[in-house]
């Protein structure tokens, strides 16, 4: 991998983001962006025969509850500190139809 990023590289990848870049941005992308094939390089160093590719450093885990239907709160309770109501609705104030 080449760390040689020249700065026709950075103004081509920021037309295909449909991103303007000023020539100052274009000189610090082309650092960085080199900065990181750097890294990459190193990181091909490393010996990764017998590793098994992942998605994720980390496992991950479902964390969802189980779907079971529970008893839930009763109208009453769930409108006990509403700031206003009527009957058993919260009452909001009107915002579709009003002009500034």
């Amino acid at each position: 991998m080449s760390k040689n990023v020249d700065e026709a590289l950075v103004r081509h990848i920021g037309v295909l983001a449909r991103v303007e870049l000023t020539d100052p941005e274009v000189e610090s992308h082309a650092a960085q962006l080199g900065a990181i094939l750097e890294y990459f390089d190193k990181l091909n160093e490393l010996p990764t025969d017998g590793v098994e590719p992942m998605v994720h450093a980390m496992e991950l885990s479902n964390v969802l509850a189980d779907d079971t239907p529970e008893p839930s709160l009763t109208s009453e309770q769930a409108l006990q500190n509403a700031p206003a109501r009527d009957g058993d609705y919260f009452k909001v104030p009107k915002v579709i139809g009003e002009s500034q």
